[in-house]
């Protein structure tokens, strides 16, 4: 069995602007993003922490790092898939979102599940 099939992850992010929470006349725009991480590989596999990189249409990047992902550190067997959402604010009303959750496998192999670039946008910015 191929190792790369073996520690495989799957990240989908979709994002969604929050007007309600945001104040443009201050620049401040909140976003919520849902992630669903699914283990496409044939190891379970626990999520241990998370870095992000949050960057503006200012080029401003903000790095986050924790342990788990909104209080938990999920197992994921193969097939399993976990879903969370949780927020961010920008300073201008677009802006990208990247990074990656750091996994342990069962066996103890540790390896690193990437978070693709996904775009925060109000919905009048882009086309």
């Amino acid at each position: 069995m191929a190792e790369s099939r073996k520690y495989q992850i799957s990240i989908t992010p979709v994002a969604t602007y929050l007007p309600d929470q945001s104040d443009e006349h201050s620049d401040r725009y909140v976003f919520a993003y849902t992630i669903t991480i699914s283990n496409t590989g044939t190891a379970a596999a626990q999520l241990i922490s998370r870095h992000w990189i949050i960057t503006d249409a200012n080029n401003v990047v903000q790095e986050v790092r924790g342990l788990g992902v909104v209080g938990e550190q999920p197992m994921l067997k193969p097939g399993d898939s976990f879903e969370y959402t949780s927020g961010t604010a920008l300073g201008t009303p677009m802006g990208t979102m990247q990074g990656s959750y750091q996994m342990v496998a069962e066996d103890g192999e540790r390896f690193e599940a990437e978070i693709p670039q996904f775009t925060l946008s109000i919905p009048r910015v882009l086309h």
